[in-house]
Order: structure tokens, then C-alpha cells, then sequence
């Protein structure tokens, strides 16, 4: 397993690569159809900052010993997401997504070790999550820019 420093550096490398594609884009980039057939950038932002939340919720359960095992459906659970975020402003979904991955942050950070369970949250959430939606957020950003198919 992963060290909690190799965990923050590694979140920090695929967070920061994220954060300068979505904010190269304006508002009505980032609310433009596209990116998936059923999603925009702004869309996806909402995704990464609510499963952000999620998971810094989770960190904090492990750190009171209340935690239990997540077993909702992901897919399900990305629906709710989507439903709850789709018709939200971008300047909204944007903060929304920044405040999320501070307090995940804050939580990982105050574990006085990492569980299994709570490398799993961090790393699936936070730069796995991340990393797993830059190539696409690449060929988006290009083809919004002219650059791309």
C-alpha cells in the first residue's frame, strides 16, 4: 500500500492537471454538451467534486470508527449525482468541487494512519478518479478549442 504522502502527491499531480483544463475553460465552455454524450465538462466537475464529498465523509467515519462498508450501487449513485448537480451554474459546480476537495483533503489528513479502506476511498475519489477522466478532458478541451477531430 501506498504511503499517505505518495497518496497526497499523487492526488495533487492528477488534481492539479485537472484543475488547469476545467479552469482554461469559460462558463459557457464548461456548460457546452459534449464532453460524453450525456455530459459536459461542467458536468463532469460535478461528478469528481461530488464523489470528492463522498469520500471525505467516508475518511471521516474511518477516523471516528464509525465507518461501514459503502455498498451502494456506483452507477445508481452516479444517476443521483447527475440529477442533483446537471441543472446547477458553472461558477457553482466549480466551488462546489474546490470545497469538496478541501475537506477531503482536511479528513485524509487527519487520519492518524491509513487504513486499507481509507487509501481505497482516497485513492478511487480523489487521483485515481481524476487521472481516470484526463484523457478525455484533454480531447474535450482541444476539440472546444478548434484543436481536436
Amino acid at each position: 500500500m501506498a504511503t499517505k504522502r505518495e497518496l497526497q502527491e499523487a492526488e495533487d499531480r492528477a488534481w492539479t492537471e485537472f484543475a488547469e483544463l476545467v479552469d482554461s475553460l469559460t462558463d459557457a465552455e464548461l456548460e457546452t454538451p459534449g464532453y460524453s454524450p450525456e455530459w459536459s465538462a461542467k458536468d463532469l466537475v460535478a461528478h469528481i467534486g461530488c464523489w470528492q464529498a463522498e469520500a471525505g465523509r467516508q475518511l471521516q467515519r474511518i477516523a471516528n470508527g464509525t465507518y461501514e462498508p459503502w455498498d451502494r450501487d456506483v452507477d445508481e449513485t452516479n444517476a443521483e449525482f447527475f440529477s442533483a448537480t446537471h441543472d446547477l451554474p458553472a461558477g457553482t459546480v466549480r466551488a462546489e468541487c474546490h470545497a469538496a476537495r478541501t475537506q477531503l483533503l482536511r479528513a485524509f489528513d487527519a487520519l492518524p494512519e491509513v487504513t486499507p479502506e481509507a487509501a481505497e476511498w482516497f485513492e478511487e475519489s480523489a487521483a485515481g478518479h481524476c487521472a481516470e477522466h484526463l484523457p478525455r478532458l484533454r480531447e474535450w478541451v482541444a476539440e472546444l478549442r478548434g484543436g481536436g477531430r
